[in-house]
């Protein structure tokens, strides 16, 4: 018999770019509900600061996450602000004045989706 290996723990980040990955083209999520799907409640901030050291190589769908109230996050007379815009718009997600409709475009994913495609 072989000894059973075991891959390392994800750290924090790798979990929030795990779940930032799974969003659906079409549905945003807010900060505050990746970290609770991460399993770090209250970390909304920390959601934050990994998207912005996430690696260019992960491709991350970073313009699907916004805040709690459905807005964009990003000041509006940005660059950043109107990337993201266009993005969404790109994607079908009506934005208006930068606020986006939770009730229809917020990504809920089931528990069935969550369990079995965390490695964490």
């Amino acid at each position: 018999m072989t000894p059973e290996t075991s891959a390392p723990p994800l750290s924090p980040m790798q979990k929030i770019w795990h779940i930032v990955a799974l969003i659906p083209e079409g549905r945003v999520a807010s900060y505050g509900k990746i970290a609770d799907y991460a399993g770090l409640p209250g970390r909304a901030r920390y959601v934050s600061r990994a998207l912005k050291q996430a690696p260019d190589s992960l491709a991350l769908p970073w313009h699907r996450v916004i805040n709690s109230q459905g807005k964009i996050s990003f000041a509006k007379d940005t660059q950043v602000f109107q990337l993201q815009m266009s993005l969404l718009r790109s994607e079908g997600v009506q934005v208006n004045q930068g606020r986006i409709a939770l009730s229809e475009y917020e990504w809920r994913p089931d528990m069935a989706t969550l369990v079995l495609s965390m490695p964490f």
